[in-house]
């Protein structure tokens, strides 16, 4: 991993990465069932406990961090990596949750959109009007796996609702520089979707295949999963990918820019934080380390507190 630096280790499947205004970094651990505040050179601190399987996590706009939480999974350890593998015995659904990073105190906002249910909450954006979009991928059983979708929620609880489905457990999600499109990435077959946005919580139907909306972006291919996402300064959509490890950078228009490489198959998340956005924070989750490198180019600032 040439060009990384390593700024925690030994965490229990670290994901959803949030750059803070102090200079540190807020992750998950998803096996742990902790949300954790890294200020580097192995430095951490517990921030919440919210059990279950906290997963993506974002910075609101009221100064609240907001966590999908996926209900958890049971895992495997196996060649030297924590690998998750399917929902966890005592699974009985999923949330959205809203924690005060000063003082732990952890609240459920949503449980289900009318009569669905949230299965696994995973990944979670906020737009410029203060509601944030999330994915569920759902959860997989011994014979079966669910399907789900994509859903848009107001901050402070009042209104949730389903935007998208059905999608093959959409991961990764993210808007783009204008704020127009939103890009969510499916996990088992390796694509990044596109959505029009007509207004907040409203997307575009469109014409296309799966009567959606959803217009095909890139698709990985090879011994490739997507897991989560962040789109940088310049529209491309940095994915995190599963199996050769690494993240995959792709441009609006579906070409692929480059693929920077990470040595974990579990490589799951990243953002981007420090001067001028040129420092990438990246989850690799098998490993149990958060490490950080300088990016080619700036991140995208995100919808939450002024910087």
């Amino acid at each position: 991993m040439n060009g990384f630096q390593e700024i925690a280790s030994g965490l229990r499947f670290p994901e959803g990465p949030v750059a803070m205004p102090d200079g540190s970094v807020i992750v998950v651990e998803i096996e742990a069932g902790r949300i954790t505040r890294c200020w580097g050179e192995g430095k951490t601190e517990v921030v919440a406990t919210p059990g279950g399987g906290p997963n993506g996590l974002a910075l609101g706009p009221d100064g609240m961090l907001y966590l999908c939480n996926n209900g958890g999974f049971e895992y495997l350890e196996m060649q030297g990596l924590l690998v998750p593998h399917g929902a966890a015995k005592e699974w009985s659904g999923g949330s959205i949750q809203r924690i005060d990073p000063d003082t732990g105190k952890v609240e459920t906002l949503y449980t289900h959109a009318g009569e669905v249910q949230l299965r696994g909450p995973n990944d979670i954006v906020f737009d410029d009007a203060g509601g944030f979009w999330f994915t569920d991928h759902g959860k997989t059983f011994e014979r079966s796996r669910d399907v789900v979708g994509v859903f848009y929620a107001k901050a402070d609880g009042s209104h949730i609702e389903e935007a998208v489905f059905p999608m093959e457990n959409p991961n990764g999600i993210g808007l783009s520089p204008d704020g127009k499109r939103l890009y969510v990435a499916e996990t088992y077959t390796a694509k990044l979707w596109a959505f029009d946005i007509e207004a907040p919580g409203k997307l575009a139907k469109g014409e296309s295949l799966t009567g959606t909306g959803a217009q095909f972006v890139y698709g990985a291919g090879g011994y490739s999963w997507f897991d989560s996402l962040g789109v940088d300064s310049g529209g491309n959509i940095c994915v995190a990918t599963i199996g050769n490890g690494g993240i995959s950078v792709v441009s609006p228009k579906g070409e692929l820019v480059e693929f920077v490489p990470t040595g974990d198959p579990f490589t799951t998340n990243i953002c981007w934080g420090g001067s001028e956005l040129r420092t990438a924070y990246i989850t690799l989750s098998g490993t149990g380390r958060l490490v950080s490198m300088e990016w080619p180019r700036p991140g995208l600032a995100l919808h939450n507190l002024n910087r």
